[in-house]
């Protein structure tokens, strides 16, 4: 893997990108965040070697350098996922280049469902802590600890001191942003209603398809890291109902101008 994090690396920097110091990861929800970017430089995933390809036909493909709000930022327009037939190292591998070309801060943007009925969607919620339950670590390979410590501490994953500043941030700008543990599993199937109440009673807030095996390896390399999720469906075992994939799109449209908003702002407090 060092040999093909070096030759990923080295293509993107022959490409222009240099020195970004935040890396965000575009999920559903925050795509148009890309038309505040002042573009310096871009790479399609099917372009730079070793990278994965994204198959999701609502998830682009790209990774785009530029500046945001002053700081130069490299984006994740499209990421990737267990479900979609990637290993847990090919999901997390584009955050290992991301930090070898600089960043020291990573944000993630994901849409997920309200286990918590307190929450309704279209809102948001700032990630406090997370359950990994795709059954396997990023981290779990041969070799890891020639890229960082092997036993990653995990007793705050998601940075206190960005989290405060988003929360300060939804407050001056009347954003409705809740606090919650997120629960990450496989997927692409939805959950039944007997996994809904079984995540409601282990303590999760919300729960998707993603996220946690990034923050994993950005603890794992020493980057400060924050997720916030779009909250696009309620998952109320009780009167739970078909799945509508283009409203849960819709409703991530909805909630996107206040993501934008938090991301921005914070980015130019960093």
């Amino acid at each position: 893997m060092i040999k093909q994090i070096k030759e990923s690396t080295e293509y993107l920097q022959s490409k222009g990108f240099e020195n970004p110091e935040v890396g965000i990861i575009l999920g559903t929800g925050l795509g148009k965040l890309i038309n505040e970017i002042e573009i310096i430089a871009e790479a399609s995933y099917n372009h730079i070697p070793n990278f994965p390809t994204a198959t999701v036909e609502f998830h682009k493909g790209k990774l785009i350098y530029g500046v945001l709000e002053g700081k130069k930022v490299v984006v994740m327009q499209g990421r990737f996922h267990v479900y979609e037939g990637y290993t847990l190292q090919d999901v997390t591998f584009p955050v290992r280049i991301m930090e070898k070309l600089g960043i020291k801060t990573l944000l993630v943007s994901n849409a997920a469902g309200a286990v918590n009925l307190d929450f309704k969607k279209g809102e948001l919620m700032l990630i406090d802590d997370h359950i990994n339950l795709q059954g396997g670590s990023p981290l779990a390979f041969k070799g890891v600890s020639e890229l960082g410590e092997r036993f990653a501490d995990m007793s705050a994953p998601y940075d206190l001191e960005i989290n405060s500043k988003f929360k300060s941030i939804a407050n001056k700008n009347n954003i409705t942003l809740h606090e919650g543990v997120y629960a990450s599993v496989v997927g692409p199937q939805l959950e039944t209603r007997a996994e809904y109440r079984m995540l409601k009673t282990i303590g999760a807030d919300a729960v998707g398809m993603s996220t946690v095996p990034e923050i994993i390896v950005a603890n794992h390399l020493g980057l400060k890291a924050a997720a916030v999720s779009v909250l696009t469906d309620e998952c109320d075992p009780d009167n739970l109902k078909p799945v509508d994939i283009a409203e849960i799109i819709a409703m991530a449209g909805k909630a996107e101008p206040d993501m934008i908003t938090l991301f921005k702002e914070l980015i130019k407090s960093i």
